[in-house]
């Protein structure tokens, strides 16, 4: 029996399947630095469920053998670059962001393709040129500029205003964060994560988003408590076997970079 909390996100997919439409999600999780339990419980996940995952992975504090571990454990999944240090510098009282209005450009730029550099070095053909800032924010000046420093990809948070926002650059966000960021910092909870994610399929049925933008689903395996893992693990059920939806892999969305 399905259960009414659940039943809105099937009312949806019903929508799209009488529209002669098929549904398409992708999964983006933030944060990797170290093979750590959680880590390994997400990937290992992922395979169990063969549902197609990337890794937005911090350039500066990533320890090499998380690469070796996750060739060991999953020898599909994806890697992204998240940022490059993940360190604060929206000063005090301002949102945060690693990348502060007062950083020139060049200066960003130049911290950004070493970290390009190093997480291609660790990663190998795994590192596909993709680049999701932390906490989703980074100045347009330096979106734009991305492709100077070997990247062809970005993903933030939130529909997208353009498939190319730049020249040489493919952008393809999330839409759904698992994380209650403003609370607990733990669930949102099953309501609301399914709210976000009937929102923006919705958007894109009707033509408020973009239609060809995926559904991302956002997760931070480090901040998972039980309630969370419970609910990532009853969506992969629910749809990976779904005739009607499909989970793309990233490299599918972005191509691989060099």
């Amino acid at each position: 029996m399905v259960s009414r909390t659940w039943q809105v996100l099937d009312d949806e997919l019903a929508r799209w399947r009488d529209a002669g439409r098929s549904v398409d999600f992708w999964w983006r999780d933030d944060d990797a630095t170290q093979w750590t339990p959680a880590l390994e419980r997400l990937v290992d996940l992922a395979g169990e469920m063969d549902v197609p995952i990337a890794l937005a992975v911090v350039p500066a504090t990533a320890d090499p053998a998380l690469f070796d571990r996750l060739g060991e454990r999953h020898a599909d999944a994806c890697v992204l670059q998240h940022g490059v240090d993940h360190q604060n510098r929206g000063g005090d009282g301002g949102k945060r962001t690693e990348f502060a209005a007062t950083e020139p450009d060049a200066d960003a730029l130049a911290r950004i393709a070493a970290g390009r550099a190093r997480l291609a070095a660790l990663a190998g053909a795994r590192a596909l040129g993709v680049f999701a800032p932390p906490w989703n924010r980074l100045p347009a000046t330096l979106a734009a500029r991305l492709p100077e420093t070997g990247l062809h990809g970005m993903s933030s948070f939130g529909p997208r205003a353009a498939a190319r926002p730049a020249p040489g650059l493919r952008q393809v966000n999330t839409h759904v964060d698992l994380i209650d960021w403003r609370g607990a910092r733990g669930f949102v909870g099953v309501a609301a994560a399914l709210d976000q994610a009937v929102r923006h399929l919705a958007a894109r049925r009707e033509g408020g988003a973009d239609a060809g933008e995926p559904t991302g689903w956002l997760t931070h395996h480090l901040q998972h408590d039980a309630a969370a893992w419970r609910f990532l693990e009853a969506l992969l059920e629910r749809t990976r076997s779904n005739p009607q939806l499909r989970w793309i892999d990233a490299q599918a969305l972005f191509g691989r970079g060099a």
